[in-house]
This record gives C-alpha cells, structure tokens and sequence, in this order.
C-alpha cells in the first residue's frame, strides 16, 4: 500500500528533468478491493506523472546523502580515439575505454585521458567499476555505522572497528553530519 510522501501545492524537484515544480495534482492508482492506493504519482505539470523517487523536496535537494535507487552510476564502453582495437589487443575490451556515467545523461562523468588508459588498462577498469558502484558501496557503510550505533554492546570489538572505520569514512566524504 502506498501513502503520499509530498503535497498538493508543494515545491519540488524533478530529478529527471532537472527543474523545480509544483505539484499540482496527487494521482492515487487504486486497485479493486483495496483500502488503500496501489501507487502514488504526482502531477507537476510537465507533461507526465512523476513516482516518489523522482522527486525530492528542498530540503533534501543538497547532496546530503546518496540514494542507490536515484544514482543509476554505471560503466559505458567508448570508442578509442586514439587506438584502433587491432593496436591495443591486450587491453580488456579492445578498441574501447571505460566511462563511468554519474549523471541522468551519457555524457556526464568520469573519464580517464588515453595515455593513462594505455599505461594501466587493467587499473583504470577496476576504478571504473569502483566508482560506478560508489552509491551502493556509501549506503552499506551507513548502514553498517548506523547498526553499530543502535547495538555496539551486542557487537564483537572487532566489527565495532569495522563499524567505526565506517563511520569516519562517511564523515570524510559527507562531514560531520553523517
């Protein structure tokens, strides 16, 4: 069952489209028999219906945290310009690099320029793919800080380490507030 996460009349902003709006309508989808709304999408006047998840309020619009259901990061093979695929055949994909997408666009990201590729291919595809999956890597950490904090007399010494290491990782990357 579904319960609305934002109001009529509220501010908002549409990660996909990258703009603020205002939602003009709550669009329940209800099913036969149910007391409660399957789904709950908003109308924010931009054409179509937009879910929960694709929309964040004011407040949460600073980068506070890092939602693995919003940053879809992924690895994407280009073309190499500088290198025919048959010149570099001992790379792991030849003829293409790696580009980590970060944004909701392909051409937002992490790049690494030709010259580092062709020193260190094997280097720069592993970082490809530790950085595409950063998000999910960052919530596990919280995860893990936030369990050592509610159950630290039920945890080994050993995982309470862990547990903090954690914790002053997220406050490396995010500050104090993590």
């Amino acid at each position: 069952m579904a319960k609305a996460q934002f109001h009529k009349n509220q501010r908002v902003y549409v990660r996909p489209v990258g703009t603020w709006a205002v939602i003009e309508r709550i669009v329940p989808q209800w099913v036969k028999d149910m007391d409660e709304p399957l789904r709950i999408h908003y109308d924010v006047g931009l054409g179509r219906d937009f879910a929960a998840k694709e929309l964040e309020t004011e407040e949460v619009s600073a980068l506070s945290h890092l939602d693995p259901e919003m940053e879809e990061w992924h690895v994407v093979r280009v073309p190499n310009k500088w290198r025919s695929a048959d010149e570099c055949a001992g790379h792991p994909v030849p003829g293409t690099h790696p580009v980590v997408v970060t944004g909701s666009h392909e051409g937002g990201g992490w790049r690494v320029p030709g010259v580092e590729y062709d020193m260190t291919p094997d280097r720069v595809e592993l970082q490809a793919k530790v950085i595409a999956a950063a998000p999910k890597m960052m919530v596990l950490l919280q995860r893990v800080a936030d369990y050592a904090r509610t159950n630290g007399e039920n945890l080994p010494d050993e995982l309470m380490n862990v547990a903090g290491d954690a914790d002053m990782l997220l406050t490396g990357i995010m500050g104090p507030q993590a």
